[in-house]
């Protein structure tokens, strides 16, 4: 088992895998706590929030951000591809908390004037938009950080294996 745990920390170390298994690995870290959070708050379990937009800390940030990181720790903050890699965080970051926030907020306001003036209509009240899609800046800036901890994290884990060899 640990041979496969090296032959795979050996496979991702300073490459494009592990930018891949940076981001992914910090987007499912962000999707477990949403769903824990909201389950601490609502009181019960609702794994369908794995798969769900919106939310603290919001997985789209984490991961975003886990890229451009890991990027910058394997090529240097001072490379081309992490400038690329940061511009696509910030274009990603700024969508979550602006617009897709905003349709979050419509969201809201529809289904209320669906409910109360359309409620005698079913063809009119057949379901629910979606109000989770957007996210607070604290939501952003939470996932922001955990992916840059996911980030050091993962580089720190290959390097100190690896080295230690």
């Amino acid at each position: 088992m640990y041979e496969k745990y090296l032959f795979f920390l050996h496979a991702i170390d300073s490459n494009g895998f592990e930018v891949l298994v940076a981001a992914t690995f910090s987007n499912l870290v962000a999707q477990w706590l949403k769903t824990f959070i909201i389950a601490i708050k609502k009181r019960t379990l609702d794994f369908s929030i794995l798969v769900s937009t919106g939310g603290m800390p919001s997985s789209h940030s984490s991961t975003v951000v886990s890229m451009a990181a890991s990027v910058g720790l394997i090529e240097g903050f001072d490379s081309i591809s992490f400038a690329i890699a940061a511009c696509v965080a910030s274009i990603v970051m700024y969508d979550a908390a602006g617009v897709r926030r905003a349709a979050s907020r419509q969201a809201v306001v529809l289904n209320q004037i669906i409910q109360n003036f359309f409620l005698s209509d079913p063809a009119l009240n057949r379901g629910k938009l979606k109000e989770l899609l957007g996210h607070t800046p604290t939501e952003v800036l939470a996932g922001a950080g955990l992916g840059v901890i996911v980030s050091f994290w993962l580089r720190w884990v290959v390097s100190s294996t690896l080295t230690s060899l």
